[in-house]
């Protein structure tokens, strides 16, 4: 899943989305609203982490804005200012939730998970292609009852593949929603980790599901 931080202070910035990355999810960052506007118009996001006081605007403006131009996915909106009257002014202007500074990171984590599951329009908990199963609120994953050990990236890559299950899916299309904004498209990254992943999801099976389709991309079906 990727996320869009929209956050001037820094150091908040980078400590949200190093605990993100830890979790699996991509994450990219814009420290004002022209530059998370922009961000959020022109790339795919399944989640935006709004600040309410940015230097060249306000975050309740710039939700107004997006929401407007019809962007639907959830935005968490964060801010000092925690009277009623502030969260009912964020809710209003398109926020789907609004958590006051500072914060518990484990309680943050947890409202990222209800949005992103609020989101699914199934509400799909578990991700299923043959006898791979994928658990997106214990990140478990599981082939034929037994367990698979997956790194951060690798667990990512997999929710990707499986989310687009029986689709192919290309190299840019992989370096935009599992990586961040700032990969290097000339590397080998995704080869290694699609041979990473092949070694622990196919390894020992006699069907594999992860095929490479020469000159396309890759697909993940039986």
């Amino acid at each position: 899943m990727r996320v869009l931080i929209i956050e001037d202070e820094k150091k908040i910035a980078e400590f949200i989305k190093r605990g993100l990355k830890e979790e699996g999810y991509t994450v990219d960052i814009a420290n004002n609203a022209e530059k998370g506007h922009f961000s959020a118009t022109t790339q795919e996001y399944d989640l935006i982490i709004l600040d309410l006081m940015l230097p060249d605007g306000d975050g309740i403006t710039l939700c107004r804005k997006l929401r407007d131009e019809k962007f639907t996915k959830p935005i968490l909106m964060l801010t000092a200012k925690g009277t009623v009257k502030d969260k009912v002014t964020g809710l209003d202007a398109g926020a789907n939730d609004y958590l006051t500074k500072p914060f518990a990171f484990e309680e943050f984590l947890a409202r990222v998970r209800a949005l992103m599951r609020k989101s699914d329009s199934e509400q799909t908990t578990k991700l299923l292609v043959a006898d791979l199963v994928l658990d997106l609120l214990s990140h478990k994953v599981t082939r034929a009852g037994k367990e698979i050990d997956l790194t951060s990236k690798e667990y990512a890559l997999l929710e990707y593949f499986m989310r687009n299950a029986g689709q192919v899916v290309t190299r840019t299309m992989i370096s935009e929603h599992v990586w961040d904004i700032n990969f290097d498209t000339f590397t080998n990254v995704i080869d290694v980790y699609i041979n990473y992943l092949r070694n622990k999801i196919d390894e020992g099976f006699n069907v594999k599901l992860i095929h490479t389709l020469r000159g396309r991309g890759y697909i993940l079906k039986e």
